[in-house]
């Protein structure tokens, strides 16, 4: 992967990480995708089971070529989805390394697998910066990036809480935001809500359940 500096490390550092994934970096944070919607058939995944949610249930924003992308590009394969933002050296690498991870140890059907990336920070995030992260974990993950009115009402739509940090009259920030995937069956369905750091082997079973559907 292309090295980031370390000015831009550090001020992404986020100062702590949730490790049950409801929000990175900030323990007081906002809505978390889980809770009392969660199906009681729970105990069949690894991960929350959503199925059914009234949210979360599509976007449509341009790539990294300017191409507009929905769910709907994707039928017929298991889609993880992830917000974050390039800056972000910990929780957001590391869990773009284990979707990668994920759809490797599934083997012939990791082919069915699709991560998709959404930027929280449009404004330092653009089509290159993007072009450039995303595929250095898997060449067929795609980088998402809409308007800065885009990624605060996708946010809402998703319950994705972020919020922009400054410290020290630096002009430079770091982002609290969730830290846990949406994964959507190959019919288009929300159907699972990740925890932060379960497993690469964990999220491949919870896919593999999915893929077999």
């Amino acid at each position: 992967m292309k090295k980031i500096s370390l000015k831009i490390i550090l001020a992404g550092i986020c100062s702590a990480v949730l490790a049950l994934g409801l929000t990175a970096c900030n323990l007081g944070g906002g809505d978390g995708a889980a809770g009392s919607s969660a199906s009681p058939a729970a105990s069949a995944f690894n991960s929350i089971d959503i199925t059914g949610v009234d949210y979360a249930k599509d976007f449509q924003l341009p790539d990294t070529t300017g191409k507009v992308r929905s769910l709907a590009d994707f039928k017929g394969k298991a889609v993880v989805v992830f917000f974050g933002y390039t800056h972000c050296p910990d929780v957001c690498p590391s869990t773009m390394a284990e979707i990668k991870e994920a759809k490797r140890l599934l083997g012939k059907d990791g082919d069915k697998v699709q991560g998709i990336f959404i930027t929280l920070d449009p404004k330092r995030d653009t089509p290159h910066m993007l072009s450039q992260y995303v595929p250095a974990f898997d060449p067929s993950f795609i980088g998402l990036a809409g308007s800065e009115a885009q990624t605060e009402q996708l946010a809402k739509d998703f319950h994705i809480y972020f919020k922009k940090v400054y410290s020290n009259g630096d002009p430079e920030y770091s982002i609290d935001h969730t830290a846990a995937a949406f994964v959507y069956d190959p019919q288009g369905r929300i159907r699972l809500y990740t925890r932060y750091n379960q497993g690469a082997d964990k999220l491949a079973a919870d896919l593999k359940k999915l893929l077999a559907e």
